[in-house]
């Protein structure tokens, strides 16, 4: 027993860790793809592609899910939270705040996430998870600000962001009492409502600005596009999203989003070697603790 716990931690952190250095190396893909299309244009896209992907990995069996006799309901749930929630209350709250606020009120997402899970799975944190997300906290806040802070006053993207935060918390509950499903089972139902309500936008939006005809060819036209689509298609929306309902499954909403402000590490480095971007002593310093705040979170927890 206690071998198949140590086994579900290494895996769940292995997961977790992968899950986030996804996301941080799709900086760099956001921001070229970014400067010839809409974030709801990119939003589109990913979806499409990702469900496109998966679809074709469950037709040939590579992957199997098995929704038969099931109730759908948690699976609903989280994927109103996550990706539909979660990526609209993002993208617009960017769209209308400075760099600096977004990022100050997604770092939140880690104390969110340990609240909901206290309050509505019951699962109190320990002191370490505690102090090694508040760690991490004031680690991402010292990158964010490092970039310099400034303030827009946007309530609607305020409220936006907000939305995203308690949007991404009540994912991870919803993961965690998904105990029917697979995390493959899991990945599906997210990335099918997330084509289907992403596609929708983005179609909204051309059909508004009567760019429809550039969105359907904007992979062909823009090849800096097509490979920021695939690679948040597969390797942030497939890839990364199993591995994190699987972390989550594993080792717990507490732990799993201890590893969150890995992702802004990932992005930093990434953004310094691949896009050539300034690496502050500030960066440095945010780095540094945002890493000693992931190591005291998993301190003596058998992983």
């Amino acid at each position: 027993m206690g071998s198949k716990k140590h086994s579900d931690a290494v895996v769940g952190c292995l997961c977790a860790l992968g899950c986030e250095a996804l996301f941080g190396l799709s900086y760099v893909f956001t921001k070229q793809a970014t400067g010839v299309a809409s974030a709801f244009a990119l939003l589109g896209w990913r979806f499409l592609i990702a469900f496109a992907a998966m679809t074709v990995l469950v037709c040939i069996r590579v992957v199997k899910v098995d929704f038969k006799g099931k109730s759908l309901q948690p699976l609903l749930l989280v994927a109103l939270f996550s990706p539909c929630l979660y990526f609209i209350g993002e993208t617009v709250g960017i769209s209308h705040t400075t760099a600096s606020e977004s990022g100050v009120f997604l770092a939140c997402i880690p104390v969110a996430s340990l609240v909901a899970s206290a309050l509505l799975l019951k699962k109190r944190p320990t002191r370490l998870q505690v102090t090694g997300i508040l760690i991490t906290l004031v680690g991402v806040l010292a990158t964010v600000f490092a970039v310099g802070s400034s303030s827009s006053l946007s309530p609607v993207g305020y409220g936006f962001l907000l939305l995203a935060v308690a949007s991404y918390a009540l994912y991870t509950v919803s993961v965690d009492r998904a105990e029917d499903f697979s995390g493959m089972e899991i990945t599906f139902a997210m990335l099918a409502s997330g084509a289907a309500v992403f596609v929708t936008l983005a179609l909204a939006e051309g059909a508004a600005d009567g760019t429809l005809r550039e969105l359907v060819t904007l992979p062909f036209r823009s090849p800096s596009f097509a490979v920021a689509a695939i690679y948040q298609g597969v390797g942030c929306s497939v890839a990364a999203f199993f591995l994190s309902n699987v972390a989550i499954a594993r080792i717990g909403v507490n732990r799993t989003v201890s590893f969150i402000g890995v992702a802004t590490v990932v992005s930093i480095a990434a953004g310094t070697l691949l896009l050539g971007e300034p690496f502050t002593v500030w960066q440095a310093v945010g780095a540094t603790v945002i890493v000693a705040g992931v190591c005291t979170a998993n301190a003596g927890t058998g992983a």
